[in-house]
């Protein structure tokens, strides 16, 4: 008789997910709630050993065969359990000798991902505010003395007689423009959002049409659409930009320096949408989230780099300004919603969420 048939009753009613294994760490047992966290059933998995569904090292495992042999306890924090789907699920798990032979262990799973992404968006949140400040400080210290400069050029180049002297004077105003307009691109649209009922795979459409112009026919398109999204209050033609912005910087980096493609692969680009429900986006939850993933190919971003990367100023590219993915960020975060990244090699993935429904802040 298993070890768990007596208490199957009181552990299928746990909200907490139980998973339960032998002296060989084989799955013995799931309740409800450790199948639905791991999208599975106990039939398909039944027997299976855990290190087939626990990411760890050799050591962690060694620990869990262990505590079969001593009946010693002990957690684990930030663990990763592989899904069916091939996705990754980080838990914090307790493990505990079960049994009237402590044969079997029992293992109470608590899932992390959720607090540690509405922690990460805090940070993204607190980070694009922060970043928001510092650039409307810095466009007003420079902007004051970059119209002076302007305004004395002008002065300068009225008085003097001379053509060749009147170059330099014309070679200040142009640069003092150009900043201009650098130090407004930083502070990203200057106009309020022009809201109307939005289809996102329209926006997604027109940005890939633009950008198989741009690519001449060697960029290939993958399109994996949820036609059940609604529409939503949203400004398209901003939204356009802030999507071209990111599948603009996908395509660039599919090319290295010689326009050549970086892999063996055929460079591609995937825009994929979903709904989500009883989503948190920040602090504050919404009825409905569409995400969109525009996942390339390409070499990957460094990881010293990808948590800056959507500061001003901030490129992987030596020909790139950096004002791209800021921008992107201020448009999103202007229609409430939020803009992540992950990135190796061979795959980077900009995530991004936007409520369905009417947001007032």
């Amino acid at each position: 008789m298993s070890a768990v048939t007596d208490y199957r009753t009181i552990l299928d009613s746990l909200t907490t997910a139980v998973i339960v294994v032998d002296n060989d760490l084989r799955i013995d047992y799931l309740n409800p709630a450790a199948e639905s966290m791991l999208e599975t059933s106990l039939a398909r998995i039944h027997r299976i050993r855990l290190a087939a569904l626990l990411l760890e090292t050799d050591q962690s495992l060694d620990t869990l065969q262990a505590a079969v042999e001593t009946g010693q306890t002990y957690t684990r924090r930030e663990a990763e359990f592989l899904l069916a789907n091939g996705s990754r699920l980080t838990v914090d798990y307790s493990v505990t000798p079960y049994g009237t032979d402590g044969s079997h262990l029992l293992l109470e799973i608590q899932p992390r991902d959720r607090l540690l992404r509405i922690s990460r968006e805090e940070d993204l949140l607190t980070q694009q505010e922060t970043t928001r400040i510092l650039v409307r400080g810095m466009a007003h210290e420079i902007k004051n003395p970059l119209g002076g400069i302007r305004g004395a050029a002008q002065l300068l180049d009225r008085e003097l007689s001379d053509d060749s002297q009147k170059e330099y004077t014309q070679v200040i105003i142009d640069e003092a423009d150009r900043l201009r307009g650098l130090v407004d691109r930083m502070l990203g649209p200057n106009r309020a959002l022009t809201l109307a009922p939005t289809n996102i795979h329209e926006v997604l459409e027109r940005v890939r049409t633009l950008l198989e112009a741009e690519s001449r026919g060697r960029l290939n398109f993958r399109r994996d659409y949820d036609i059940s999204l609604p529409e939503f209050p949203g400004d398209k033609e901003q939204l356009i930009q802030a999507f071209l912005n990111i599948a603009r910087n996908a395509m660039e980096a599919a090319f290295d320096y010689r326009d050549q493609p970086c892999s063996t692969e055929p460079p591609t680009i995937t825009f994929r949408t979903r709904v989500l429900r009883q989503f948190t986006i920040g602090q504050k939850r919404h009825r409905l989230v569409c995400r969109v993933d525009i996942i390339d190919n390409g070499p990957g971003i460094p990881q010293d780099l990808l948590q800056n990367i959507f500061y001003p100023m901030i490129s992987g590219r030596a020909n790139g300004t950096g004002l791209g993915l800021s921008i992107t960020q201020s448009i999103i975060g202007q229609h409430h919603g939020l803009v992540e990244c992950e990135s190796e090699p061979g795959s980077t993935d900009f995530i991004i969420f936007l409520p369905l429904e009417e947001t007032t802040r």
